[in-house]
């Protein structure tokens, strides 16, 4: 009786109006090769986040999706926030 975890991101979606993109993330427990356990965690990865940690699939979305247009507009939203 062998138990196994596998972790795999099962789900990249791109949401709002300054492309954050969201990973689920699955985290799967085997027993014997039949699943007995799903559980899931997400992150949101914002347009001026670092995202050297990502996964290569990960990074490319967000290359694709975070243009400069798009991160100057998240920057100037962040700043509004900020002004009284």
């Amino acid at each position: 009786m062998a138990l196994t975890e596998e972790t795999q991101q099962d789900k990249i979606e791109i949401v709002g109006d300054f492309k954050h993109v969201q990973v689920r993330t699955a985290t799967v427990i085997k027993r014997d090769g039949t699943e007995i356990s799903r559980s899931f965690s997400r992150h949101v990865v914002a347009p001026d986040a670092d995202i050297t940690g990502e996964s290569v699939e990960v990074q490319a979305i967000c290359a694709a999706v975070h243009t400069q247009a798009v991160k100057d507009a998240y920057a100037a939203h962040l700043a509004a926030q900020e002004t009284p």
